[in-house]
């Protein structure tokens, strides 16, 4: 039996065009892809990042060329409590208990505050009674007139059921005193302000309240060249000082301050 003979199919030459349209549909993906990357929607791209960072606990943020850079957590504490409120509503019972007591004070020395010899005035610092030297003492001296004792009596009488401390100042004018007793009035003011808060102790004020203190002339509450300055400038203040008188304010550091340079032993 003959065999038959074998025909071999003619070459196809159009084969590459299938190759060349697989190029370029992959190509066209490849653009494609390229362009959702650079067109990211920023909605998706945040919630992507939270998403990564609730899962690892750093803060991972993918860019646009899809890279991701990793952050250590911030840690965030909470605020102070707010202690103002409480701050104030002690300032405002000080303050209401500070002038129930001038109240008090003006009371007892109603008489004296008409015709001028005391004052009493009350600020952020305290409660102030601000008496004329002409009442407590005689010109260039320091032992309290009789008339005198009664009206410290009664201020005593008032501050010893306190326990707030006090200050005693004694004012002089600006008159020059020389004699063999005070060599100036800064001794005066300081012998008549220490006189009016031995009395207040031996009335019952704890003496450990108290502080006596001699400011001389330098701080005139009238003018020194009248008469009537003068007479103003001489006297004894007593100061009830207020336990919270302003709260205090913390002044920040503007620069840097320099640290002393080391000393380095060469030897």
């Amino acid at each position: 039996m003959a065999r038959k003979k074998y025909h071999e199919e003619p070459d196809n030459h159009d084969r590459w065009l299938v190759s060349y349209a697989d190029f370029i549909t992959l190509l066209f993906a490849f653009f494609v892809v390229m362009y959702a990357i650079s067109s990211l929607n920023e909605g998706k791209y945040r919630v992507l990042s939270n998403s990564l960072t609730g899962a690892f606990g750093k803060a991972v943020v993918v860019q646009p060329n899809n890279t991701a850079i990793t952050y250590e957590p911030v840690i965030k504490l909470k605020p102070l409590p707010i202690i103002k409120p409480r701050a104030n509503e002690a300032l405002r019972k000080e303050k209401e208990q500070m002038t129930d007591m001038a109240k008090d004070i003006l009371t007892v020395l109603a008489p004296l505050v008409r015709e001028g010899k005391v004052r009493v005035t009350q600020t952020s610092r305290g409660v102030t009674i601000e008496i004329n030297a002409s009442l407590l003492f005689a010109p260039g001296e320091a032992s309290l007139n009789v008339d005198s004792v009664q009206a410290l009596t009664a201020i005593a009488s008032v501050l010893k059921a306190d326990n707030h401390a006090i200050q005693v100042e004694g004012h002089t004018d600006n008159v020059p005193i020389k004699n063999s007793v005070f060599p100036s009035n800064w001794e005066l003011s300081a012998v008549r302000a220490s006189t009016v808060a031995r009395l207040l102790t031996e009335n019952g004020v704890d003496e450990m309240r108290v502080t006596a203190v001699g400011q001389g002339a330098k701080i005139p509450v009238g003018s020194n060249d009248t008469v009537e300055g003068r007479a103003r400038n001489r006297r004894v203040s007593i100061t009830i000082l207020a336990v919270l008188p302003d709260m205090p304010v913390e002044i920040p550091l503007t620069g840097e301050v320099p640290l002393p340079e080391k000393k380095v032993d060469k030897n």
